[in-house]
């Protein structure tokens, strides 16, 4: 899950096809042997009833498509001729449909569909089928309600949730969705196919969107983000490219059932030099060293620290001024995170004591906080020198532990203009 091989495309739109306007998000499973595949097509509708996507700038008919590959490289697929999922169910008027979610249970597969009802809020429809292409409705997997905002497209009010994406996780069950700029969770209870909903959050607070997760060979929730832009589009024009994969999230349950996020312990292998390393016992002297001999080269580092409960400002700097920023609050009823301009406010802390986790790629920097919060920045300035640490004199006793590493590229190439 570290290095990559650019592939050819595999699946594209066929002209006056189902998908003649684009082949959506979706799921790939295993049928038996056979590598199996259902997406959103979209195309025009034939008349206005027909539209299920109407988001101001594009009127589309959505459709569930399937296709198979018998390609060892997966590099050929065969396209279904129909949809197997043509039409919403009767009686519903959606504000979207699209991006399923494929799982199975016992003998049976079953798919959650990205859905809303105008006024009301958002939905995922729950679907059920014995060969992936005779499907069922059965009913709402779990309804929302409407945030009443006055916009035209139903993502930025919350009356169409995209892409979901729903698994056990720790004895409960996980729903994702995205819908209002954000990636959110769910955790509670499924049963009779309904699912309840019990805590819920937001998965990531920056640039972070149409999260999509897999099980790894050992069985481990594994979760992936589209790094969005955060630049206009003359300059990603110019750059020739527009947005990124996150790093891989391995995912748990706390012990309050709040989802927990971890960077994938295979990210380690991309350590190279150890830029510092302090324990809670360093004199002052030595913490104020090891602080300021760090020199992140090439916008690729790694830091990892603790910190007693307390207030503080950390910053990575060039010779410019500040490229990264964090300042921590605290106060008796809430905790508060600055990260760069994004305030982020955490409930009351229970612990004495926070972790933090920073990765830095050219211009994407990802950040944990106590592995519950996080926030992905997209910074585009290119450092003036090595990014450095900053942290006060004052402020310095209250760290646990520091760790900071170099790291490599995966690629020689990251496209950081």
């Amino acid at each position: 899950m570290i290095y990559w091989r650019h592939e050819p495309i595999a699946i594209s739109p066929t002209r006056g096809g189902f998908d003649s306007d684009g082949v959506f998000s979706g799921s790939a499973v295993m049928d038996g042997e056979v590598p199996t595949v259902i997406y959103t097509g979209v195309m025009p509708p034939l008349t206005p009833t027909d539209a299920t996507l109407r988001d101001g700038a594009h009127t589309w008919r959505e459709v569930q498509c399937l296709a198979t590959s018998h390609d060892p490289e997966l590099r050929t697929w065969d396209k279904s001729a129909e949809p197997v999922i043509a039409w919403p169910p009767p009686g519903l008027e959606v504000t979207g449909f699209r991006d399923p979610f494929v799982w199975r249970e016992g003998q049976a597969w079953f798919l959650a569909l990205g859905s809303g009802i105008k006024n009301k809020g958002g939905m995922v429809l729950l679907y059920k089928s014995t060969d992936l292409r005779q499907w069922a409705y059965l009913n709402p997997l779990i309804e929302g309600t409407s945030n009443k905002k006055d916009t035209v497209n139903p993502v930025d009010k919350g009356e169409m949730w995209e892409c979901p994406d729903f698994f056990p996780l720790g004895g409960k069950h996980v729903l994702l969705i995205s819908t209002e700029g954000k990636v959110r969770w769910k955790v509670g209870t499924y049963a009779d196919q309904r699912f309840t909903a019990e805590k819920e959050g937001i998965v990531d607070w920056g640039a972070y969107y149409a999260a999509k997760t897999m099980l790894d060979a050992d069985g481990n929730r594994i979760l992936w983000g589209w790094i969005p832009e955060k630049r206009s589009d003359a300059e990603l024009r110019a750059a020739g490219w527009a947005g990124c994969m996150s790093l891989p999230r391995a995912l748990s349950l706390g012990s309050e059932n709040h989802l927990e996020m971890r960077v994938a312990p295979a990210l380690s292998s991309l350590r190279d030099k150890k830029l510092a390393s302090l324990a809670a016992h360093a004199a002052p002297a030595e913490r104020t060293c090891a602080l300021h001999s760090i020199k992140i080269e090439n916008l690729a580092g790694e830091l990892s620290w603790q910190t007693a409960k307390a207030s503080f400002s950390f910053t990575l700097a060039d010779e410019t001024g500040p490229w990264w920023s964090l300042k921590v609050d605290h106060s008796a009823s809430a905790s508060t995170l600055q990260v760069n301009e994004k305030s982020i406010q955490l409930p009351p802390l229970t612990t004495r004591e926070m972790s933090f986790h920073l990765l830095l790629d050219a211009s994407v920097a990802e950040f944990f906080c106590n592995d519950l919060h996080v926030h992905t920045s997209r910074i585009y300035r290119k450092p003036n020198g090595p990014l450095r640490a900053q942290m006060s004199d004052s402020e310095l006793p209250i760290l646990l532990s520091f760790e900071a590493w170099q790291l490599h590229p995966i690629s020689p190439d990251r496209l950081t203009t």
